[in-house]
């Protein structure tokens, strides 16, 4: 498409989950529904259109071993542009990613800053590994450099215990929360077990990430915070093969990992029947593969949320959460075009017929 090129994408635009359009037309890389007046080079895309998909738990820059070049990041965030993942939220990553805003093909990404977490508490090359005392600095530090978010490690395997713990005392978390927010970022955190969970939330964190050991008696102060769950059900999936893995060397936590996993589904659904936020994410990029978006709303599916709550949780709902314009007049024309409604079978979103980034045809 030429500069002076327009889009028009005809069939069914899904503006919201109850604002259906027939059509909407795109000039100079934004969304109108209006008909361009003099219109000569037109370009015409036809099917289901909804906003770009948002990964809402994603690391570009990273792999299993830390750190990436650029071009292995590149290769990531294409992986994802193609999946029809348009908006990221890096939950963590060591690498500088800046560049990747300047290119107008690669997918936007709202940044968490680096992992911060307990000293040999996490996984090695990916964190800042600290020590409370120095939890409020590394906080207000990464509010810094991030994208209005920072990301903390809540949790990890403790060794002389033998299992998942908490990696904070609650006065710290209450002090870095709270710096946090006087900085305006909002705070996310890490947590497979059930034992940090409410230090975090009435420290007034603001998201979860995964989320596994969220149990009856701590759904209800999730809901009444209005904390936001992002259950990362791809990557929960690979809980029983890290609890094989450990095994022999840490017994307790191998269980552990085994009955988060069989639980998962029920945590998930509970969670969306008692009213906390539920958003995508996949995890990708540090042992998961990146373009796995369509596997994870279908997950939340098969969790028991409705298809069209799961659509909203990688589409309107997601954008709203993270304060990025969807299909509105005016808003840049980031959206995915598909052969059939995917309201009636989310499966659809795994096969895309068009992506459409500020207003190109770039898949």
């Amino acid at each position: 498409m030429s500069d002076g090129a327009v889009l028009h994408v005809k069939g069914r635009v899904l503006a919201g989950p109850d604002d259906i359009r027939d059509e909407l037309w795109v000039v100079g890389g934004r969304i109108s529904y209006d008909r361009p007046a003099g219109a000569r080079d037109v370009t015409t895309v036809t099917g289901w259109a909804l906003p770009g998909l948002v990964d809402a738990h994603c690391h570009v820059g990273l792999d299993a071993h830390g750190p990436v070049d650029a071009e292995t990041a590149e290769k990531q965030a294409l992986t994802d542009r193609d999946a029809g993942t348009l908006l990221v939220r890096d939950a963590g990553s060591p690498s500088d990613t800046r560049w990747i805003d300047d290119r107008a093909d690669l997918p936007k990404i709202i940044r968490a800053g680096r992992h911060i977490a307990r000293t040999r508490r996490y996984i090695r090359n990916y964190a800042w590994e600290i020590e409370p005392d120095d939890l409020v600095a590394y906080v207000a530090q990464e509010a810094r450099r991030g994208d209005g978010w920072v990301k903390l490690v809540g949790d990890w395997i403790d060794r002389d215990l033998g299992d998942l713990a908490p990696c904070w005392p609650r006065e710290a978390v209450e002090a870095a929360i709270a710096e946090a927010h006087r900085l305006g970022a909002r705070v996310t955190a890490h947590c497979f077990a059930e034992s940090s969970l409410r230090d975090l939330v009435e420290a007034g964190i603001d998201c979860v990430e995964h989320a596994t050991g969220l149990s009856e008696d701590l759904i209800p102060l999730f809901a009444e915070r209005g904390v936001a769950i992002v259950p990362t059900l791809v990557n929960i999936a690979t809980f029983p093969k890290l609890a094989e893995g450990g095994e022999k060397k840490f017994p307790r936590w191998s269980a552990h990992m085994r009955r988060l996993h069989e639980r998962r589904y029920d945590t998930v659904r509970g969670a969306y029947d008692a009213g906390i936020p539920v958003y995508v994410g996949t995890d990708a990029g540090g042992s998961l593969a990146h373009g796995l978006v369509a596997e994870e709303v279908a997950e939340l599916v098969a969790a028991g949320i409705p298809p069209l709550a799961a659509l909203s949780a990688t589409t309107w709902g997601a954008r709203a959460w993270l304060g990025r314009p969807g299909l509105q007049e005016g808003a840049p024309a980031d959206l995915v075009v598909y052969e059939a409604d995917p309201r009636a079978d989310v499966r659809v979103l795994a096969a895309p017929r068009r992506v459409v980034l500020n207003g190109r045809v770039v898949g």
